[in-house]
């Protein structure tokens, strides 16, 4: 039997034995951000602009992580299916064409960025005070684009191969450069924001290099090879079709971000920037464990429509909701009682929390609505629905978040307020359509294929 079979034992077990480290690995990568953010925001004398200008680079950032979702997001729940169907040959074609359109698109991004730096920043929402902290930042950090996308990208190949620790292992070790060399490169030689990004672009270097000797090496169970780098176009098709939804919802967040710094800087100035800023820091470190749980359950749910085990399916689903759920009203519960500390973790000026702590009791209302659009999101691409889910994460973040956000602080003079309720005004609609949807195309999808092994 193959090692690490989803097709035999607990359902939940496998999910819970992937997301454990997953989850860590996710939280531990979203550090090389988050502790930017943390120091930057404790600078002497310009912290909350600071702290403005670097939220002003995640539309960025978010543009180089879609491409990679494109690929990664794509060739890793086809790679589990071909797994499921003892189909090897082709599970190293799909990982062999992913890993070559990444090293292809990392180099277009890159060029593309630095070309159009500043007019870019300042239709993200810069002002002439911040522009400068997001130019200083951007233009060390994109040098890191390659080593962000490879070892981000190609990680996910280790955990649908059930190496989870190994993939978590990736993360710790950048994470733990980036920790270590932040305070060195902002205090201590006083490079500022700059300090920052080099610190960041170092530690995805050595993550990259890690991911890419295990793959490469003799302790995977599927290896990088030369004859399966070539480009295919049939099966980049079905890459890209499936890796679709991370790139729509990769991309919308990074709209909804441009959107949102935009608004708030003409209704409100920086200071509110910087705000949402925090809010994002918060939000991202919130919904990791439910990312995590999400996300392992890909490969355990793929595996299985291979396999042919679709109660199984079923019994994944309906673990995963109930977790779920159950994390994401205790987050909310954490973040309504206790906001000013939970804000002070990135910003100690006290005019950014005191606007700061009103806007996230609004941005996080009914946070545990979020949960139902991860499940379906998840279920979609980890059962090889890609039409489904890219219409949702169009659905959430497009036509829902975006207009609102444009639209809402011209309504009742909500001003800055309508901003911060776009989120959960989407959050409710989102995860109830996304939810009831793919219940409903799940069920058709199982009675569909259990008819058909009936009458072979």
């Amino acid at each position: 039997m193959e090692r690490n079979d989803f097709s035999v034992g607990s359902v939940w077990r496998h999910i819970v034995a992937l997301a454990v480290p997953m989850t860590v690995a996710q939280l531990v990568q979203m550090l090389y951000n988050i502790v930017d953010r943390i120091y930057i925001g404790h600078l002497p004398g310009a912290s909350s602009l600071a702290l403005t200008g670097l939220g002003l680079t995640f539309p960025v950032v978010t543009l180089i992580m879609a491409f990679t979702n494109l690929f990664s997001m794509g060739g890793t729940p086809l790679f589990s299916i071909a797994r499921g169907q003892r189909d090897r040959e082709k599970a190293e074609r799909i990982m062999g064409n992913t890993f070559s359109m990444l090293c292809i698109c990392c180099l277009f991004l890159t060029m593309a960025c630095y070309l159009f730096l500043k007019p870019v920043l300042y239709l993200f929402g810069a002002s002439d005070l911040s522009f400068p902290y997001a130019k200083d930042y951007l233009k060390i950090y994109l040098l890191g684009t390659p080593f962000a996308m490879l070892g981000t990208g190609m990680n996910g190949f280790i955990n649908a191969q059930g190496f989870a620790g190994t993939g978590m292992a990736t993360i710790l070790i950048g994470a733990a450069v980036n920790i270590a060399l932040d305070p060195v490169f902002i205090f201590v030689f006083d490079m500022g924001v700059s300090g920052a990004a080099l610190a960041t672009v170092l530690s995805q270097l050595l993550s990259a290099v890690w991911v890419m000797k295990f793959l490469f090496g003799k302790k995977t169970l599927f290896r990088i090879r030369r004859t399966c780098m070539r480009p295919e176009g049939k099966l980049l098709k079905e890459i890209m079709s499936l890796g679709m939804a991370g790139f729509v919802v990769s991309a919308s967040n990074g709209a909804v971000q441009i959107a949102c710094n935009a608004t708030l800087r003409d209704c409100g100035g920086d200071v509110y920037v910087g705000v949402m800023t925090i809010l994002n820091s918060v939000r991202d470190v919130a919904v990791m464990p439910m990312q995590g749980l999400t996300h392992a359950s890909q490969p355990v749910l793929g595996f299985n429509l291979g396999a042919g085990a679709y109660d199984r399916i079923r019994k994944g689903i309906g673990f995963v909701t109930v977790a779920g759920v159950s994390y994401m009203l205790f987050a909310w519960l954490m973040l309504f009682l206790f906001p000013e500390p939970i804000m002070g973790i990135f910003n100690s000026d006290t005019v950014l929390l005191e606007k700061g702590i009103p806007a996230l009791h609004l941005y996080f209302f009914g946070f545990f609505m979020m949960a139902f659009q991860f499940v379906g999101q998840s279920t979609f691409v980890g059962l090889g629905m890609s039409k489904q889910s890219v219409f949702f994460s169009l659905l959430r973040k497009i036509i829902i978040v975006v207009p609102l956000t444009l639209l809402l602080p011209h309504v009742a003079s909500l001003g800055v307020r309508g901003v911060f309720l776009a989120e959960p005004i989407s959050n409710f609609i989102g995860g109830t359509a996304s939810f009831t949807t793919m219940l409903v195309l799940v069920r058709r999808l199982i009675l569909k294929n259990e008819g058909i092994s009936k009458e072979t």
